[in-house]
């Protein structure tokens, strides 16, 4: 009896520790981002990521309020997230925003704030996650950042009525760090 007691404690040891959230030594010191990107006080970094092979897509359309005006229009991220160690941890891709662990919990979000980066890359951003679908690491994710973007902004080729409605997809990466209470 004192045997099956010690090994069903350990299992629910064990099984406790596999349902701990996806956790990163990476730390992010959000005093030191610009303002409209750092995260509101009381939240605390569950989870750091990086993207691999991220693409944006962008559509030459019309201007909405420009009759005959063109411009390249974004239409959706793909990439693939990893931990510090570069072991594959999620996807991100939209619309809408979507993140998504490999354990199959995911969050959507809305674009709360943008920070100018370096010339040619997408800007840094801020995220209200909404509530989480699913259990496992992205459970209680409320702010996601983008940081430390590179590439991704529209392309440089011409957007004009011969060519409204192509596509083009550009190279991206970045980091996402998740946050909650």
């Amino acid at each position: 009896m004192r045997l099956n007691l010690i090994t069903a404690c350990a299992a629910l040891t064990l099984g406790a520790c596999a349902m701990q959230p996806m956790t990163s030594t990476k730390t992010i010191d959000n005093a030191s981002l610009p303002e409209p990107v750092r995260v509101p006080a009381g939240e605390a970094q569950k989870l750091w990521t990086t993207t691999t092979g991220g693409k944006i897509t962008y559509e030459c359309r019309e201007k909405k309020d420009a009759a005959g005006q063109h411009e390249w229009v974004f239409v959706g991220p793909v990439a693939g997230l990893q931990d510090a160690d570069g072991k594959a941890v999620g996807k991100y891709y939209g619309p809408p925003a979507t993140w998504e662990s490999n354990d199959g919990s995911k969050v959507t979000g809305k674009q709360l704030a943008v920070a100018p980066n370096q010339p040619g890359s997408i800007p840094l951003q801020l995220v209200k996650a909404d509530p989480a679908m699913g259990s496992g690491a992205m459970q209680g994710v409320t702010y996601i950042q983008r940081l430390k973007t590179v590439g991704g902004v529209a392309p440089a080729a011409a957007c004009a009525a011969a060519n409204k409605g192509e596509q083009q997809v550009v190279s991206y990466a970045a980091d996402y760090v998740f946050y909650g209470r």
